[in-house]
């Protein structure tokens, strides 16, 4: 992100939503904003005080009626000094405003700020960690309530206060291991005396809790990719309607109707499912058209990259041979997927059929029959577990950062059990665990890892 190098510049955006509203607010920080209130304002302005009035153009008149308020640093969002000015939510006003700004605030060097920019200062002046700091754009992108509530506890510290727990009882035990390497005349039997083992199996034991909760937060995050896979006809269309209770996707007994992948996002117990129907499988011979032919090589693209494969059965046609022989090259190919990832689902139990009694997961489409049975068995394939109250939102890269954690205390653990001998060796796997920690809240982070968090923000956060 190229801000990395011009975060001293004084910067200012749209901080609203594009489009009309009842009010939109354009927001500038930087080390010296006064300019800008004395050509907009033409008045002083109280500390954190709301002042009504207008803001003017540069002959004077008044572009529009409204809010200033002022935010000295370092008591502001963004830790500089802060003026948002709250006018009415048209885009034309709004755009006036900025361009406004851009005029009166060109001797101080003010620009037009990138995504993404503000928090990231606030990030760069220590007002937010860089966990905080992405909990902001989880919070703003939430697409649930649980997923809501959860990256406020992020934002408010909860997941940042727990890594920052795991940092210290680990930076404890090196000051222990490093003090016996610096004094080895102590001949003290630092495993043992020091019970080293017995604190870290603790921490270890500790870092994967840590690491169970962060899987559920990245999952309230980022949901479960769910593709719904199986031969023509088999009900993929209606069972995606189902889930989604809307009419989505064209049901009709003609094979083939699906040709392109129909999506829809719906939430169970909070979770975030992007579900997926297919165009039906089938040999490509067999195919109607070149569309249908090409949906199908779609249909496998998605598969490929599901979280989750549900291959929908017919149990009206079981019994026929054809049927059967085509699932089976179904299965076959399938079989080269995660075996965890498949779901076996067995469609259209409310025909009679006989479905035998092998624990098969039965649902009807058409009624609804099962498909809360097949909503919980989606998510026990997430990993997913009933989310207590105090679920932090997390991203990928935290659970890779906590798993990078473990796996070098476990390494501390190996040398560990070598005692006396390997203790630098130790030292280095502690070292190392604890970096990895830091990189969540930023405490060590590559510049190119901080421009690509901050670049994903909306421009005016």
């Amino acid at each position: 992100m190229s801000s990395l190098g011009r975060h001293h510049d004084p910067i200012v955006a749209i901080a609203t939503a594009p489009g009309r509203g009842a009010v939109g607010i354009v927001r500038a920080s930087g080390k010296q904003l006064q300019p800008l209130v004395d050509a907009l304002i033409g008045a002083p302005l109280k500390p954190r005080q709301a002042h009504y009035g207008p803001f003017r153009d540069a002959t004077g008149q008044p572009i529009d009626h409204g809010l200033a308020l002022f935010f000295p640093a370092p008591n502001s969002y963004t830790g500089e000094a802060v003026l948002e000015l709250q006018a009415h939510g048209g885009p034309v006003v709004l755009q006036l405003l900025l361009a406004r700004c851009l005029e009166a605030g060109a001797g101080i060097g003010l620009r037009l700020a990138e995504p993404g920019e503000f928090t990231e200062r606030a990030f760069l002046n220590d007002k937010l960690d860089l966990a905080q700091a992405e909990a902001v754009a989880d919070l703003i992108d939430a697409s649930t309530e649980a997923a809501a509530r959860s990256a406020s506890r992020s934002l408010g510290g909860a997941f940042s206060a727990e890594v920052e727990q795991l940092a210290e009882r680990i930076v404890n035990l090196r000051m222990l291991v490093e003090a016996t390497l610096d004094f080895p005349e102590e001949e003290i039997d630092f495993l043992e005396k020091a019970d080293a083992r017995g604190k870290l199996a603790a921490i270890r034991a500790a870092v994967d809790a840590v690491t169970a909760r962060a899987r559920q937060g990245a999952l309230l995050r980022e949901g479960l990719r769910v593709v719904l896979a199986g031969q023509p006809n088999v009900g993929k269309s209606s069972l995606l309607n189902a889930l989604a209770g809307a009419e989505l996707a064209i049901v009709t007994p003609i094979a083939g109707t699906t040709r392109d992948r129909v999506s829809e996002t719906i939430q169970i117990e909070g979770v975030p499912l992007h579900i997926t129907d297919t165009a039906g499988l089938r040999d490509d011979a067999e195919a109607g058209d070149e569309v249908e032919r090409i949906g199908m090589a779609r249909s496998w693209e998605s598969i490929h990259s599901a979280d989750a494969i549900v291959f929908l059965h017919d149990l009206t046609r079981l019994a026929d041979a054809d049927y059967q022989a085509a699932d089976a090259r179904i299965a076959q190919r399938l079989a080269t997927a995660d075996p965890a990832r498949l779901l076996q689902v067995f469609n259209k139990a409310d025909t009679g059929v006989s479905a035998g009694s092998d624990g098969r997961l039965l649902i009807s489409a058409r009624t609804g029959a099962g498909l809360e049975a097949l909503r919980q068995a989606l998510l026990k394939r997430a990993g997913w577990q009933a989310a207590p109250e105090g679920v932090f939102i997390a991203r990928s890269r935290h659970v890779q950062a906590l798993k990078q954690t473990a796996e070098h205390l476990a390494g501390a653990a190996a040398h560990a059990s070598q005692a006396d001998q390997a203790l630098d060796l130790f030292a280095e796997e502690l070292r190392l665990a604890h970096l990895a920690l830091q990189s969540i809240t930023g405490r060590f982070s590559a510049d190119d890892l901080l421009g690509e968090i901050f670049s994903r923000f909306c421009i005016g956060k």
